[in-house]
């Protein structure tokens, strides 16, 4: 998608109709927009998000608010005024014009406003535009979702809630419609319900007895269904008690009576954490190693008995080694003894050669001892390692749980000093935090008792699915409705695994990518991770112990716009490879308002330098304090169009402002030649 004009009538601030707002393209792909505080910028970034989807950002006050006020008090009463957003851009060689308008009616009651229209037009090749036959939104759609316009129009200044907790699921969904993952749910919902219809189709021409597994079976997935919707609850509920969580700590953090000991806390629950996670790893290997090798210690008796039925044969002659039947045979013929002597037949010395033929003939039986013994000896050494590595892993488990319980034990004891802390402050945020890891806990009980049920459920259900799958089929249309059933299964099974393997694919490059441009601007040693769940967080790893960091805003400002960056070059790297599957996502453009405002210096600088690479199109709209200075020197030469918001005032003493650029000086806030507000756009001459 590749933005090429935009233009306003009645918009906001914006009076009238405005010129045709160009947009830069390349190789000069950045376009900046001047304007103070309140001179419309938000209003221009939020004219992206409600042309093309109908929605605003959080700092766009008043949404239902959209025609000009002057021009409502210009128009005769009972008569309409007209505001609208008109869109131009490219995609996949096609050009687009989309345009939305509303409509404000002066009653003498109150102002009265119509719903939105939506209007799309293509440019054919012959040059005509034509109104497209398809809704305008399913076109928008498949070229840049809904979901995911926060991460390619949006306020620089609240970029940061990207990385919040309960916008976690949001993330996840948004990336995997970016990623085209959704086709795989898609895909997978619609074989499930081609799935039941092919089972009910059974049950009606099935025997008694599949009828009644089917039913059965039917009423164990409405019962995994429940509770993997109460899961899904209990997920939502523990985010929101975590997040309550950690801003009470944070608190107590703050409050300097209370930090020795609200530190302590967290450098204790980190290394509860860590203790946890690797008590889990050890158990995993445990049950890797009795997987893999638990069964050669039941071997061990039988080994033994076929080593001493060896060694009794070998005692008794009757299991030689080194004499090949050929070798005797050659003896025989040639009527020599290795020894020199003559071999005649009758003589005492033919009859004794004579008899190793039939000890030699069992030479194969010998070949098959020596590689059943080796196979004896591996079968050993994997008993040998199986207790070691269980040796091994339950010292560490006794040793980590003595030190878990010494932790929990300081733990309950701080807790305990801050209940009975003498500021009542300290006592009631302690109190708090009591009632929230009891919730946690509940919660965490029932996920457990959930995971338990849904695991028995998934056993009976596979059973139910065998039982049926032995079912006799009498007639050829239930053996038809069954292997249709198996081959659906199959289906979501197969595409299931690649959604899985692709999605983790694709999470873990995302992951890289971020840490890379997080490190290019940060000056911090930290780390983003990033969760299965899309869960972004910093660690430290400067120790030996990992620990998470509370950032500051400025830096889940910069963590937000790394996640971003991070998003538009693995997709555009996947749309190069042709392992894309989402909308087309090989040219990105991002919109974004006010990207420097709480930062310092170096790291100004440093998103100044960054941010133009993550885009194809990079459109910025700043104040005077947030340009001048390192932003300007970082971004100027890659400017290839550049405008000013001049803010009418209506205020008689309202103080002037302007802008230097280039050999001109542009105003930005200037006296209202009436008594209404509005907001010009011009273009700057370099």
């Amino acid at each position: 998608m590749k933005l090429k004009s935009i233009k306003l009538s009645n918009f906001r601030q914006f009076y009238g109709l405005t010129p045709e707002i160009e947009f830069a393209g390349t190789p000069q792909n950045i376009t900046i927009i001047h304007g103070n505080n309140g001179s419309g910028k938000t209003t221009f970034l939020n004219a992206f998000t409600w042309v093309l989807y109908e929605k605003f950002t959080a700092a766009f006050a008043s949404p239902d608010q959209l025609v000009n006020k002057r021009a409502i008090s210009e128009v005769e009463m009972g008569r309409s005024v007209e505001c609208f957003v008109e869109l131009a851009f490219d995609r996949d060689n096609k050009r687009y014009r989309v345009k939305r308008r509303c409509r404000a009616y002066n009653h003498s009651s109150g102002i009265e406003y119509g719903k939105s229209e939506l209007s799309m037009w293509v440019a054919g090749d012959d040059g005509r535009w034509m109104l497209t036959h398809k809704e305008p939104e399913e076109i928008i759609g498949r070229i840049l979702p809904g979901s995911l316009h926060q991460y390619f129009f949006f306020d620089g200044e609240r970029i940061e809630h990207i990385v919040r907790d309960d916008k976690r699921e949001e993330i996840a969904t948004a990336t995997k419609e970016l990623l085209g993952l959704e086709v795989f749910n898609r895909s997978i919902t619609h074989l499930k319900v081609a799935k039941k219809t092919l089972e009910g189709e059974l049950e009606s021409i099935g025997d008694p007895q599949t009828r009644k597994i089917l039913h059965e079976k039917v009423e164990l997935e409405q019962d995994g269904d429940r509770l993997s919707q109460r899961q899904e609850e209990i997920n939502r509920e523990l985010a929101n008690y975590r997040e309550l969580k950690n801003t009470i700590s944070s608190r107590l953090l703050e409050l300097s009576s209370a930090r020795q000991l609200q530190d302590k806390r967290v450098t204790l629950e980190a290394r509860e954490k860590s203790l946890r996670e690797q008590l889990t790893q050890a158990k995993d290997i445990e049950k890797k190693a009795i997987s893999r090798k638990g069964q050669s210690f039941f071997l061990l008796e039988l080994t033994a008995e076929f080593r001493k039925l060896v060694e009794e044969l070998r005692q008794k002659g009757e299991l030689p080694t080194g004499i090949k039947k050929q070798f005797v045979l050659d003896l025989l013929t040639q009527k020599r003894c290795i020894c020199g002597g003559d071999l005649l037949e009758g003589t005492h010395g033919f009859h004794l050669v004579q008899a190793w033929m039939e000890k030699a003939g069992m030479a194969d039986i010998e070949e098959t001892a020596i590689r059943t013994i080796a196979k004896v000896d591996e079968m050993d050494k994997k008993a040998l390692e199986f207790w070691e590595i269980v040796d091994r892993e339950e010292t560490n488990i006794n040793q980590w749980r003595a030190q878990l319980s010494s932790i929990e034990n300081e733990l309950d004891s701080l807790k305990e000093k801050l209940r009975t802390y003498p500021d009542e402050e300290i006592q009631e945020l302690q109190k708090s935090l009591d009632e929230l890891e009891s919730k946690i806990s509940e919660l965490e009980r029932e996920t457990g008792a959930n995971q338990h049920q849904l695991e028995i459920i998934k056993v009976e259900i596979d059973r139910k699915a065998r039982q049926v799958a032995k079912q006799k089929m009498n007639e050829e249309k239930q053996a038809l409705a069954q292997r249709r059933i198996q081959a659906t299964e199959e289906a979501i099974a197969r595409i299931t695994e690649v959604k899985n393997r692709l999605d983790k694919q694709f999470r873990w490059q995302l992951e890289q990518q971020v840490q890379e441009i997080f490190r290019s601007i940060s000056f911090t040693p930290y780390i983003p991770q990033l969760s299965d769940k899309y869960e972004l967080t910093l660690v430290d790893k400067t120790t030996s112990l990992e620990t998470p960091v509370a950032a500051s805003t400025g830096e889940n400002q910069i963590l937000s716009l790394s996640f971003i960056g991070g998003i538009i070059d693995r997709v555009r790297e996947w749309s190069q490879t042709k392992m894309h599957l989402g909308p087309d996502s090989s040219t990105f453009p991002i919109v974004m308002d006010s990207p420097f405002g709480s930062l310092d210096e170096i790291y100004r600088r440093q998103v100044a330098k960054s941010i133009p690479k993550l885009a194809n199109q990079l459109v910025v709209l700043v104040t005077k304090t947030q340009w001048r200075g390192e932003v300007e020197t970082e971004m100027a030469n890659g400017i290839g169009k550049e405008y000013v918001l001049i803010y009418n005032s209506p205020k008689p003493d309202c103080e002037e402002d302007g802008i230097q650029l280039g050999t001109i000086r542009y105003p930005l806030v200037r006296r209202s030649p009436n008594q209404f507000e509005y907001t010009e756009i011009v273009e700057v001459e370099r």
